[in-house]
């Protein structure tokens, strides 16, 4: 069953003020009564007014202080016994406190130390008795009425903090969505811009070649069919990602783990078959690194020589990968004929014409590609770099960091 706190808080100062109310006037009307008047109708009254004030105290905090200061003081000045009404402007006094500045609570504490002294005097007690009653018990109520303040503050601030740390977790989770979209795009290219550009090449010249060469034809459709299942078998294990169960667990089978550079071999012989030859050297002591830099390796190596066959008009192509103490170095040149247009622009057309003056192989360089890569190698620290070569073709030179649990 839910409570509402403001309905909680309204009952609980009838209940205080009711209370006061009827136990004010049952002390009042057993006190000993040598000195002063009987407890009459008009204590009654003044009791019952004075006490009910409390049953305001959250909403009227100023005003039922000077209600409960001016009830007390009159019934006081009747000649009445000093009772549990006494009581009532130091609640008044707490919850002024609690609600209202200091430059408010001050005074308000002054005047209820002048009716605590003017009980004090007409109760009997010594003047000494009855100064530090003034003193003491206001300073006590402005003392609680004020921690309660700041209390209530620190909550507030805290309740302010939660929602705007909640803002910035939906804002970061937001933000964690776009990168993760941008993350699976890019991965998307990677996977497909070479293995299309295989395929393109190759069903290109699988047509040229179709009626004067058939073992040629075959050949090239055999690479087009391998071609397309490695780049399903990728797919499915990228989509495998936004597959998720209602569990939280991705439904997608297991797959082969991400590509690394013990799998550039198997990429260059994937880049052969679409027609460059392409040599690779393995230079230091090779030694297995962390998955996510193995993938940026491959991924660097999987896009360069991806461009070789789009644009470059490349015969050869080589791949050097050499491992040193603190660095991993990776260098890839051909032999085309663009100068600094390889990497994303177009460095030359079409590998051969097919029937009819087609080509087979067609440019569809958008420069997205080498934007995926530096922002790729950017995360890993690294550095990448591209440009003609001096005597012909393209270089595309990359380095990486090793962590220090690598080296040796």
């Amino acid at each position: 069953m839910h409570i509402n706190p403001a309905a909680a808080r309204r009952t609980a100062d009838i209940v205080l003020g009711v209370g006061f109310a009827a136990a004010g006037c049952v002390a009042g009307a057993q006190y000993p009564a040598e000195r002063w008047l009987p407890f009459d109708g008009w204590a009654y009254v003044l009791t019952v007014a004075t006490a009910l004030t409390l049953t305001v105290r959250r909403d009227l905090p100023v005003a039922v202080l000077l209600a409960s200061c001016l009830g007390y003081a009159g019934y006081l000045a009747l000649g009445h016994p000093p009772s549990l009404n006494f009581w009532v402007p130091v609640i008044s006094l707490v919850s002024l406190a609690a609600q209202r500045p200091p430059r408010v609570a001050r005074p308000a504490a002054l005047l209820t130390a002048a009716v605590v002294l003017y009980s004090g005097v007409q109760g009997g007690v010594s003047l000494l008795l009855a100064a530090v009653q003034a003193v003491c018990v206001p300073a006590v109520a402005l003392f609680l009425g004020t921690n309660q303040r700041t209390l209530a503050q620190r909550n507030a601030d805290l309740a302010r903090l939660t929602v705007r740390l909640a803002r910035a977790q939906e804002e970061e989770a937001g933000r964690a969505v776009v990168d993760e979209r941008i993350r699976i795009a890019r991965e998307l290219h990677d996977v497909l811009a070479q293995q299309m550009a295989v395929i393109t090449v190759q069903s290109g010249l699988a047509r040229y070649v179709y009626s004067s060469d058939p073992p040629t034809a075959q050949a090239a459709l055999d690479a087009v069919a391998g071609a397309g299942r490695d780049a399903l078998d990728e797919l499915r294990r990228l989509l495998g990602v936004l597959r998720v169960g209602p569990d939280g667990e991705s439904d997608a089978p297991p797959l082969r783990p991400l590509p690394g550079i013990d799998r550039i071999p198997e990429l260059a012989e994937r880049i052969e078959a679409a027609g460059v030859r392409v040599q690779t050297h393995t230079e230091g002591v090779v030694r297995p690194l962390g998955a996510g830099l193995e993938l940026c390796a491959y991924r660097v190596v999987q896009e360069s020589l991806t461009n070789v066959v789009k644009h470059a008009g490349a015969t050869r192509a080589e791949v050097r990968i050499r491992y040193l103490g603190d660095r991993l170095l990776i260098t890839i040149r051909d032999d085309g004929r663009g100068h600094g247009g390889g990497q994303g622009s177009a460095q030359g057309k079409g590998q051969g014409k097919g029937h009819g003056g087609e080509s087979a192989a067609t440019d569809t360089g958008s420069g997205l590609g080498l934007l995926g890569l530096r922002e790729r190698v950017k995360i890993w620290n690294g550095v990448l770099s591209t440009g003609a070569r001096p005597g012909g073709g393209f270089e595309v030179r990359l380095s990486l960091p090793l962590p220090s649990a690598s080296r040796r």
